[in-house]
């Protein structure tokens, strides 16, 4: 065997050795919402929320935030919830003592600090936990 043929040998050998390569699945943001809504059940909608109940805000990319923690929590899923990443910094301007549907909330990069996008608030559905 030429030089060429034992170094294409060696390098067959030593893949076969290691293995195949083992993909780590990623956890997509409705698996996360889907695990943190465990044990709870939907209740009915609602415009606005509390100001109070921004305290304990959760952003999960690309799927929803999550509001509140205890017996009930609120879950909103903006119109275009592909602009949620929790490396931006989240800049809401509400318009009174309430945070509401339609609301905007601004997404700042926290690198450049530029603008990263509008979000839209959706409705605000209460989940508890039974």
């Amino acid at each position: 065997m030429n030089r060429i043929g034992l170094a294409i040998a060696a390098l067959a050998g030593m893949s076969l050795l290691a293995g195949p390569a083992v993909a780590k699945d990623k956890v997509t943001g409705q698996q996360k919402l889907e695990k943190l809504l465990e044990g709870r059940t939907a209740g009915k909608p609602k415009d606005c929320i509390s100001r109070f109940d921004q305290n304990d805000m959760q952003m999960i990319d690309d799927t929803a935030l999550v509001y509140g923690r205890g017996k009930t929590i609120w879950v909103n899923v903006p119109a275009n919830p592909e602009n949620l990443d929790s490396s931006d910094i989240m800049v809401t301007h509400p318009w009174g003592s309430q945070l509401c549907r339609l609301d905007r909330v601004n997404m700042i990069d926290q690198t450049g600090h530029f603008y990263a996008g509008p979000v839209f608030l959706g409705k605000f559905v209460p989940y508890t936990r039974d």
